[in-house]
């Protein structure tokens, strides 16, 4: 018999239980590791969910009406004109991904870096991840000129690449494709025949600046795209379990529709009801979403821009960012120090230092797909809103989250530990002649 797919834990559920772990046995830990938002939920969230508690059937597989309606409907405001027997829905966007790549079929390429289960989720599906490296400051879509060449060398050796895998916007750097990347894109996936899958999962955390919001594969491509999205990020619901997929209209979206649904029946047979109900409400985007949604933007925005200020102080290149609350920096610069004073010459190192010196949560840009050669480490700001419901709701609510103590005081101590990692004073961000000492776990 074959050997079974080797499978490792996600690195992010891994850190998660890591350091929920370490706070258990008593010890100080900053957590910037995860990407839950650590926000609570909309009360008329709540109600909905509350409401629809007696509903107990299965349902269709792919979704009930009233979500699919929904789900098209939300598309629709986002110029992507959707057609609800095209949507499908699933407990999460992770397996309706994994379930993607299982009715899709053939190797996926996977752009370098990338969130940490796509290439995982395509050696379960009995494929091989195709790495192609991103251009710099846009992460989450694979260069299309290397993209081209990878997958037409993947051919002439026997390889069967059949579809493409893009974050927008990117976890793990935060950033943004530009346009003319994506009508690449486009253009490249027509000519090689490849299914664009979309994962645009944090589409509405997107900040607002001029460059105004991310454009979707889907459109320059939309013959050939597949979009899917959650409730997830932008509505703080991890535990929710709710994924949805658009298809394209025509022959591919028709066809891949008719498998996904057959995945999705052996796999999850329906997703839960009673949160159908509420994803159908959330994606009405009545006015309450749609402010709750806005201050969860500007809260990320806020407080993932001072970590960035913290890191460009400390002597690391670190890409402007314009969604969510990721930061993906790299302390390149300070390799001869970082290596002189630490010992540490590769980001595996680099990220057991943060966690083992300083209780610091961060994942190593291996995570993420990346050379541990490169000395890059994925920050997320989403777990330092509050440890408790009102102090959550007082960061979400407030004009100045940046001034509430326990907000400062997880940055100030970030801006500490860099400070003793690098030799590099980093100030905090209310007292710039400061030059802060060491803070050890």
């Amino acid at each position: 018999m074959p050997e079974p797919v080797p499978v490792t834990m996600s690195a992010t559920l891994a850190a998660d239980a890591e350091m929920a772990r370490r706070r258990r046995a008593g010890e100080h830990v900053l957590s910037l590791a995860s990407g839950e938002i650590g926000l609570p939920v909309l009360p008329e969230l709540r109600e909905r969910l509350a409401a629809a508690a007696h509903r107990n059937t299965y349902g269709p597989v792919e979704g009930s009406p009233a979500l699919r309606e929904a789900a098209a409907g939300y598309w629709n405001r986002r110029n992507l004109p959707t057609d609800p027997d095209l949507v499908v829905c699933g407990p999460g966007s992770k397996p309706l991904l994994f379930a993607l790549m299982l009715a899709i079929g053939g190797d996926v390429v996977v752009p370098v870096p990338s969130w940490v289960s796509y290439a995982t989720q395509a050696r379960m599906a009995g494929a091989r991840p195709l790495n192609v490296p991103t251009l710099p400051g846009q992460g989450g879509v694979p260069d299309p000129d290397a993209l081209r060449e990878a997958v037409t060398t993947a051919r002439a050796d026997g390889r069967n690449p059949r579809s493409v895998i893009v974050t927008l916007p990117d976890n793990p750097t935060g950033t943004i494709a530009h346009p003319d990347t994506l009508r690449r894109l486009a253009d490249a996936a027509r000519d090689l025949d490849l299914v664009i899958v979309s994962d645009e999962i944090y589409c509405d955390l997107v900040y607002d600046t001029p460059a105004g919001p991310a454009l979707s594969p889907a459109a320059f491509a939309p013959e050939r795209t597949v979009v899917t999205t959650g409730l997830t990020k932008n509505l703080a619901v991890g535990g929710w379990r709710t994924g949805i997929a658009h298809l394209p209209e025509g022959t591919l979206g028709r066809a891949l529709h008719t498998r996904l649904t057959a995945v999705a029946s052996q796999l999850w047979s329906s997703t839960t009801a009673p949160v159908q109900d509420a994803a159908a409400y959330a994606l009405t985007e009545p006015p309450e979403i749609l402010a709750y949604v806005a201050a969860a933007r500007r809260l990320h925005e806020s407080v993932v821009r001072q970590a960035a200020r913290h890191f460009a102080a400390a002597g690391a290149d670190v890409e402007p960012v314009r969604s969510t609350c990721y930061l993906y920096p790299s302390l390149e610069p300070l390799r001869e120090h970082l290596h002189a004073a630490h010992g540490i010459t590769g980001a595996t190192q680099l990220a057991t230092h943060f966690a083992q010196h300083y209780g610091v949560g961060l994942l190593p840009g291996t995570a993420f797909g990346d050379s541990d050669d490169l000395l890059r480490i994925r920050t997320a700001t989403s777990q330092i809103y509050g440890t408790t419901e009102a102090e959550q709701t007082t960061a979400l609510t407030t004009a100045a989250p940046l001034e509430l103590p326990w907000i400062k005081a997880a940055l100030d101590r970030l801006a500490d530990v860099l400070t003793d990692l690098t030799g590099n004073p980093v100030p905090h961000h209310d007292t710039p002649a400061q030059a802060p000492a060491p803070a050890h776990a």
